[in-house]
C-alpha cells in the first residue's frame, strides 16, 4: 500500500500543468501505469492545480497528476477548515440506495410513528452490536431494519443464534431480548425455517460492508461502527435533508 507523506504532498503540489488535461487522457495514462486497476470516476481534485482525484476499485481514492507520474493514497486535509476532504468524498462513494435494500430479509422494529428509517447490519455475538442496541433503544419515531450478518470467523455460534431469532414468532421481540438481556429464544418447531444469511452477505458485499455493526441511513450514507444515541439522532436528522447533486465536472467511465 502506498503511504501518504509530506514529501509526496510537496511533489504533487509542484506538478501543476499550464493546461488542463482531459479526463480521458488522465485515465489512459493511469491505466498504463496501473494495469488491472478498476478505474472509476475521475475529476479535478479540490486542491492543487493540475491534480486529479481518481476512484479505484469502487471506493478507494487516489490523487495523481495529468501524466500519472506520481500518485498518492491517503487523507487530504483542508488545513483552514480542518475538513478531511478524502473522508467526505469516501462517504459519498459509500452511499447505498436505501430503497433497494431487501427489507423482506430484515427484522423490522417500529417505534413511535416510525417516520425515520435506519438499516442495521448486526451480529448477535458482536459486543459493539449489543452496545448499539442499547443506544437504539433510546431512539423514538423510527423504523429499524435489522439485517442479520453473523461473522462466522469471529463468532462461530452467531449463525445459530441468528436462526433462533429469525424463526421466532416475534422476531423483533426475540432480537431485543437476546441483545439487551442475553435471553435466547426457544427453538422453532418449523424445521424448514432458515434465516437468509447468504443473501444478506451478498448485500453486504455489494455495499462494502465488511464488519458489524454497520448503519445505513435513509439518505444512503453508510456508517461503520457503533454510534451513541445523540450521534444517531443527529445522523437521522441529517438523513432527512436533501442530498447534494453529483459533480457534473467529472468522468464516470469505467476502465
Amino acid at each position: 500500500m502506498i503511504k501518504p507523506s509530506l514529501a509526496a504532498l510537496l511533489v504533487l503540489s509542484s506538478l501543476g500543468s499550464s493546461h488542463a488535461a482531459s479526463f480521458d487522457s488522465v485515465r489512459q495514462n493511469l491505466a498504463a501505469r496501473m494495469p488491472g486497476a478498476q478505474l472509476g470516476e475521475i475529476r479535478q481534485a479540490p486542491f492543487g492545480a493540475g491534480l486529479y482525484e481518481v476512484v479505484v476499485d469502487g471506493i478507494n481514492i487516489l490523487y495523481t497528476d495529468a501524466e500519472a507520474n506520481v500518485a498518492f493514497i491517503g487523507k487530504a486535509i483542508d488545513l483552514k477548515t480542518r475538513v478531511d476532504i478524502t473522508e467526505v468524498r469516501s462517504r459519498e462513494l459509500r452511499r447505498v440506495d436505501y430503497a433497494v435494500l431487501p427489507f423482506d430479509q430484515a427484522i423490522v422494529t417500529r417505534r413511535g410513528d416510525g417516520s425515520r428509517r435506519l438499516a442495521v447490519f448486526s451480529d448477535p455475538d458482536c459486543p459493539y452490536c449489543r452496545q448499539l442496541e442499547k443506544e437504539l433503544a433510546q431512539i423514538d419515531n423510527v423504523t429499524l431494519h435489522t439485517f442479520l450478518l453473523p461473522l462466522r470467523e469471529l463468532h462461530p455460534d452467531a449463525e445459530r443464534k441468528s436462526a433462533l431469532v429469525w424463526c421466532a414468532a416475534d422476531r423483533a421481540a426475540a432480537w431485543q431480548a437476546l441483545m439487551l438481556r442475553g435471553e435466547e429464544p426457544a427453538a422453532s418447531a418449523d424445521k424448514d425455517c432458515a434465516p437468509p444469511l447468504d443473501a444478506i452477505r451478498a448485500v453486504a458485499d455489494r455495499t462494502w460492508i465488511t464488519g458489524t455493526p454497520a448503519l445505513v441511513f435513509a439518505d444512503g450514507r453508510m456508517v461503520p461502527g457503533m454510534l451513541p444515541a445523540a450521534a444517531l439522532e443527529a445522523r437521522l436528522a441529517e438523513a432527512s435533508q436533501p442530498i447534494a447533486p453529483a459533480d457534473k465536472n467529472a468522468s464516470s467511465k469505467r476502465q
